[in-house]
């Protein structure tokens, strides 16, 4: 037998063959004995060493845990259930500064309804809000144009799951009635997006964008939807992600990068970088755990905001590492990022990890007073060689600065702990074999690998994070 299936027996359940099975737990019944060899290769595997008198006791505590239950129950808990742990990237001693901010709007601009509305699909938030309320363009039409666009290169960008064409068409007629009576929602009023397909919306698939998940139906809206909704923005579509928030293959193909479509569009929120980038939806929200909203958006060319985690919540979104998880709007430009995640932000009863802390949508962008720390050598390769001089020309003071020495790779256990207990069903169940990307580097592989992590590691990495 390998090291690797001998560690998995000592992980998952067993039972010593003089106990008696009906005590057992159902999951103990019918696999190895606990042997002498089998927890010496297990402790080779994490790189530890015991004498022959330690591993004799070793085996008789770990039959003892297993059949306490606590090494491996086998009870599969929901997604949404999120384990009894904080974290806060605020340590004492620190404070959010809000700074020097006008508190006046953007003024909103002049504009024109054009002769072809296609030539709005490129149009930023403040353009396409002055054209819906001085009455030039409805609601209606702005969704209707939203959809065809994504209809048309979806082919092309495989970056839809499901369309909500019947939601968003009803929506749409609301807001435009509402404008009609003088009421307005605000700057988003009749404004489409799209959610990354790991956002539940009632009435709709909530695939998580995994073969095993394809026909999933949550009975709920995840807060961000409802926010939005309230915003009066008109969701016109569930957007691809990589499976299980990994990558840019989804169940049904491989999201592409509109200005290359030969070229995957990064992941995972692969399908509202994507959608965003060509033209089909004024924004998308998206999520990150370890650069889902960042690499797309470099990909794919967005002005995206990865928000600080504790921010938005992530209620009614797919957990993946719940200690690391974010959401934020990914959009064509600084202002628009600015107004959704103005929608969005803030606490709302469900998500515990969620910090109130003052925010504003500035009148107009001024870093007078703020210092930016800027690590040594990060913008040596900044293609356009003009990052660090507009810092410098909207007032911010340039300190240069060396990071810590904490090696980023170290706290990956964190990532894949808890990745691997979100979806541990899977590994049990062997559904993880219906997932389309299996590689060394995927999902499957790293989960089953994950099982060999030692919990000790886990509170380590947790121990450096807060050095980071």
């Amino acid at each position: 037998m390998s090291a690797a299936l001998l560690l998995a027996s000592l992980l998952t359940v067993t039972a010593m063959q003089d106990r008696d099975a009906a005590d057992e737990p159902p999951t103990a019944r019918g696999l190895p004995d606990i042997t002498v060899t089998a927890a010496e290769d297990a402790a080779r595997v994490i790189g530890l060493s015991f004498t022959d008198e330690e591993l004799a006791m070793l085996v008789g505590e770990l039959a003892d845990m297993r059949r306490a239950g606590h090494l491996a129950q086998g009870q599969n808990l929901g997604n949404e259930v999120y384990p009894a742990l904080t974290f806060n990237p605020l340590l004492p001693g620190m404070e959010l500064r809000l700074g020097e901010i006008e508190d006046t709007p953007w003024a909103a601009p002049e504009v024109t309804r054009p002769d072809d509305l296609e030539d709005l699909a490129f149009a930023d938030i403040a353009t396409l809000s002055a054209l819906i309320h001085t009455g030039q363009v409805s609601c209606l039409e702005l969704t209707m144009l939203s959809l065809a666009r994504l209809k048309r290169l979806d082919e092309t960008l495989e970056c839809v799951i499901s369309f909500t064409e019947e939601r968003a068409l009803a929506q749409a007629r609301v807001l435009d009635a509402e404008l009609a009576r003088g009421e307005s929602r605000g700057p988003l009023h009749g404004i489409p997006w799209g959610a990354k397909d790991l956002l539940a919306v009632k009435g709709t698939r909530t695939t998580w964008g995994a073969t095993p998940y394809q026909d999933q139906v949550l009975d709920l809206d995840a807060t961000v939807v409802e926010r939005l909704d309230a915003a009066g923005a008109v969701l016109v579509a569930k957007l691809t992600l990589g499976a299980l928030a990994y990558g840019d293959i989804w169940f049904g193909g491989r999201t592409n990068n509109p200005w290359n479509p030969g070229q995957g569009s990064s992941g995972s929120s692969a399908g509202p970088a994507s959608a965003t980038a060509a033209g089909c939806v004024p924004f998308a929200i998206g999520t990150e755990t370890y650069g889902s909203i960042i690499s797309p958006s470099v990909r794919c060319g967005n002005s995206s905001l990865r928000p600080t985690f504790g921010r938005v919540s992530r209620h009614g979104a797919m957990a993946l590492v719940w200690s690391m998880d974010k959401l934020g709007p990914m959009a064509r430009s600084l202002r628009d990022a600015a107004l959704v995640f103005d929608a969005i932000v803030g606490s709302d009863g469900h998500d515990p990890t969620v910090q109130d802390h003052a925010w504003r949508v500035p009148g107009r962008i001024s870093l007078q007073g703020v210092r930016l720390g800027v690590p040594a050598g990060s913008f040596e390769n900044d293609p356009a060689g003009n990052v660090l001089e507009e810092l410098q020309a909207l007032g911010a003071e340039l300190v240069e600065i060396t990071l810590p020495d904490v090696s980023a790779y170290n706290l990956n256990a964190m990532l894949m702990a808890e990745s691997a207990t979100a979806f541990d069903e899977l590994t049990r169940d062997g559904r993880d074999d219906a997932l389309v990307w299996q590689a060394p580097q995927a999902w499957p592989n790293s989960w089953r690998a994950t099982r060999f992590l030692p919990a000790v590691e886990y509170v380590r990495a947790a121990r450096l994070r807060t050095l980071a």
